[in-house]
């Protein structure tokens, strides 16, 4: 199973690749944690990305691209992986498509987590933590009776600084300009499934775990 996992911010796709990677056993390739792990294990790829970013700027494609080569390459991806945060734009896809047909593993699906922009914004902006015991809520969906038991605790129901509304919607204006098009470009090549992403976890879970089957 070789999928790329797509879908707007809030769109439930790490939770979604969780579930994917322990029912599956096998992992969830997110591209800031292998930057992260490559530059701590001083891989080729991993010290250039470390030049660049200590100079302010972003892993260039080639450099992403390489570090997902290292990754791929390990024991625990032999049965397949879950990309999550690349590729983002057309041209990723393209590069993409050629690193995997060079390694021998081309991609099986693309998966769209497919939500309402409306409810995105909900769900993000409305994304609270409890000060006391820690657990996520949102004001939107939550029930009164769990946002009352966090206050009626002596917990405040914390907003992450970036989850206000302007910060929300430059996010979702540039996941429109340039993740966007993916879709297109993995249904013309007839891998894309889409999936209602809107309802509980269990519930997306298992309309998704059935367009797989």
């Amino acid at each position: 199973m070789r999928i790329v996992l797509l879908g707007a911010p809030g769109s439930g796709k790490g939770t979604q690749a969780k579930k994917l990677m322990a029912d599956n056993n096998i992992p969830q390739v997110s591209t800031g944690d292998m930057l992260r792990q490559a530059i701590a294990n001083g891989t080729r790829f991993g010290l250039q990305a470390k030049a660049v970013i200590d100079a302010g700027n972003l892993a260039p494609d080639e450099v992403v691209l390489g570090i997902i080569s290292e990754r791929l390459g390990q024991p625990d991806a032999e049965n397949g992986f879950i990309l999550d945060g690349f590729p983002r734009t057309t041209q990723q896809a393209l590069d993409l498509e050629d690193l995997l047909d060079e390694l021998g593993t081309p991609l099986d699906t693309a998966i769209l987590l497919d939500i309402d922009f409306d409810i995105l914004v909900k769900r993000l902006t409305g994304r609270r933590t409890c000060s006391r015991t820690g657990k996520l809520l949102n004001v939107y969906f939550s029930s009164a009776e769990e946002l009352d038991e966090c206050t009626r605790s002596g917990g405040e129901l914390v907003q992450r600084v970036d989850d206000n509304e302007a910060t929300i919607s430059n996010r979702l204006n540039v996941y429109r300009e340039r993740t966007e098009p993916l879709i297109d470009f993995y249904e013309s090549r007839g891998k894309l499934i889409k999936i209602d992403a809107e309802g509980e976890i269990d519930e997306v879970y298992a309309r998704l775990t059935a367009a797989l089957s």
